[in-house]
């Protein structure tokens, strides 16, 4: 496996043990029942989990390198 494929699934792999912690520190509620989100909706959404994302990544981060 090539290197940049390596870093692609490290990157992933990260990013799919952070999950759970993105969800909580994001804190969206889920949709009720049958009801979707408008676009607009969907992209505060995806936002507020990118950043969320960045949050629990340094989170984790300093936690590991601070013991």
């Amino acid at each position: 496996m090539s290197v940049d494929q390596e870093a692609v699934k490290r990157a992933y792999r990260e990013f799919l043990d952070l999950m759970p912690l993105t969800l909580a520190i994001a804190g969206l509620r889920d949709a009720d029942g049958a009801k979707s989100f408008s676009p607009e909706q969907m992209e505060a959404r995806a936002m507020a989990v990118h950043n969320a994302f960045k949050v629990a990544r340094q989170t984790v981060r300093e936690a590991v390198r601070n013991g």
